[in-house]
């Protein structure tokens, strides 16, 4: 095959690939991996108190979970004021650890884009990313 040729099938099987996992949270997950996964995330996300700060710079984020290519799959926002930050953030390792297993397991694939943490902000004296407080561009 030519290069002219080859080219329209790794950009179809990229699109494919991509368009299977576009979160990089595998899709086929076995039960017992996918709830522990979904049970580390749902008890790292109760830890994250979003309530009790007066001000934006009182808000942070923090990453969470393992993409198949590298970095966290999402990010949460949290008040540093009424959050056990050491204990979110040993949870949130636990489940890096648990996804990134899984993810190596059942050879799971994701985009490889570089995601950032989103900006914070302050509504009604709850932490939030930036793209879900209103108001904020």
């Amino acid at each position: 095959m030519n290069a002219r040729a080859i080219a329209p099938l790794i950009v179809l099987l990229a699109a494919a690939s991509a368009a299977q996992c576009p979160t990089g949270a595998p899709q086929d997950q076995p039960p017992a991996e996918q709830s522990r996964v979904t049970r580390l995330e749902a008890e790292a996300r109760g830890l994250a108190r979003t309530d009790g700060c007066s001000s934006a710079d009182q808000c942070r984020t923090a990453p969470v979970g393992a993409r198949p290519c590298g970095g966290p799959r999402d990010y949460i926002a949290y008040c540093a004021r009424t959050t056990d930050s050491a204990a979110l953030f040993r949870k949130l390792e636990e489940l890096r650890q648990a996804e990134m297993e899984f993810n190596r397991k059942t050879g799971a694939a994701s985009t490889c884009e570089f995601r950032t943490p989103p900006s914070v902000g302050l509504e009604a004296g709850m932490c939030k990313s930036v793209s879900t407080v209103e108001g904020i561009k």
